[in-house]
């Protein structure tokens, strides 16, 4: 899109230019925000809608970004199932020895 009109009359150039980021093309601002709307969990649906696609094709693009969330999830889903096992190890309703406050000399006598 260089030297298009964009909004407030400079051209595209200008702006990144401005921005001091060379080699930014606009297509790269529509990736990351269609990235990031992956990442919030945007539907495909939602993200057709916002690049104006019929097909969901150019959205399935987008969703790689879902591949970090899954990770995210499967790596909790990980954590609770291991605490749930430590829980799971451990004597119910405190009848140990301990919990009753015996120990293993109290049992035994003195002579």
């Amino acid at each position: 899109m260089p030297g298009e009109v964009i909004r407030g009359g400079i051209g595209w150039s200008a702006a990144v230019g401005k921005l001091n980021v060379p080699g930014l093309h606009f297509h790269d601002l529509r990736h990351t925000g269609n990235t990031i709307a992956a990442r919030t969990g945007a539907s495909t649906r939602e993200l057709m809608a916002r690049m104006g696609h019929d097909s969901s094709q150019a959205a399935m693009i987008y969703q790689h970004a879902t591949s970090e969330a899954d990770r995210a999830i499967a790596q909790a889903v990980s954590d609770a199932v291991k605490v749930e096992r430590k829980k799971a190890k451990k004597p119910a309703g405190g009848s140990s020895d301990k919990a009753k406050g015996k120990s293993k000399k109290a049992g035994k006598k003195r002579g």
